[in-house]
């Protein structure tokens, strides 16, 4: 089978905070940056266990958060992403997985949620909300491209199991902020959800690899991870009042295809943050 391996860093256990963590300038980067590329060899290992022979990853994190060097030498890195969705995935895949990913803008009890940005306080297609796992997964699905997989907090393995069907995930962290902070500004919601519990970063490794190995004999066995949605397609992204900047509603269509629509809607979004 041939594998995607799609990552973030705010989802990795051990990564406590945006401050500290997420930014190359962040006193401990290089440390988030070991802990994303640990927990993505766990992922590799599990899935590498049940014979696969192709995994590509991809450094999803907006600076990069993959140290090439401790990457596992079986597998190959992308970075530097294609222009627009799907960001380089093909049906010559089998199968996409998530390491590092974060629930979506205004979940409770997440930790360091967002969508995109912090001024985004929702979006959504054809009525579900969804964050950047779902708008990926869902470009997935147009491709009849499964979702396997998914490790983060444990907001997130909520948010996905809820989204797609019997998609196999890890919970390595579990935050402890109540509450959705639809009512802060950009910079204030940038502040919230940093309480959380992880898991010692050796730990999730070990949950991830054996949640990626039971995930890829399944694969084998059983009918799961697509999203089923039916066209016409409708998006609609929400931003949140801002310093001089109202709150703005973004409403777009496409006839046929959610992966045309999601190009479209953040192409568009650029200019509604400014």
């Amino acid at each position: 089978m041939k594998i995607y391996i799609m990552t973030d860093l705010e989802g990795v256990a051990g990564v406590l905070d945006f401050e500290n963590w997420c930014s190359p300038e962040s006193r401990y980067y290089e440390l988030a940056k070991e802990f994303l590329t640990r927990e993505v060899n766990a992922a590799v290992n599990g899935f590498f266990e049940d014979g696969n022979k192709e995994i590509v990853v991809v450094d999803g994190h907006g600076p990069g958060a993959i140290n090439p060097k401790l990457l596992d030498s079986r597998v190959m890195l992308m970075r530097g992403l294609p222009t627009g969705f799907p960001y380089g995935l093909d049906k010559s895949y089998d199968g996409v997985a998530w390491v590092g990913q974060h629930a979506k803008a205004g979940t409770e009890y997440a930790h360091l949620a967002h969508t995109s940005s912090f001024r985004r306080l929702d979006l959504s297609v054809n009525g579900i909300s969804i964050g950047e796992f779902g708008y990926f997964a869902i470009c997935a699905s147009e491709l009849g491209v499964i979702s396997i997989f998914a490790s983060g907090d444990e907001a997130l393995t909520k948010e996905a199991e809820k989204l797609v069907p019997g998609i196999e995930t890890v919970s390595v962290k579990k935050g402890t902020t109540p509450g959705k902070g639809n009512d802060l500004s950009t910079e204030a919601y940038g502040k919230r959800n940093l309480g959380a519990i992880h898991f010692h970063p050796d730990k999730a490794c070990k949950l991830i690899k054996k949640g990626a190995l039971k995930a890829i004999k399944r694969a084998h066995t059983e009918e799961f991870g697509l999203i089923k949605l039916k066209p016409p397609f409708k998006c609609v992204a929400v931003f949140r009042a801002d310093q001089n900047k109202p709150k703005t509603t973004l409403i777009k269509t496409h006839p046929s295809s959610v992966i045309a629509l999601m190009n479209n809607v953040f192409y568009d979004a650029k200019r509604v943050r400014g």
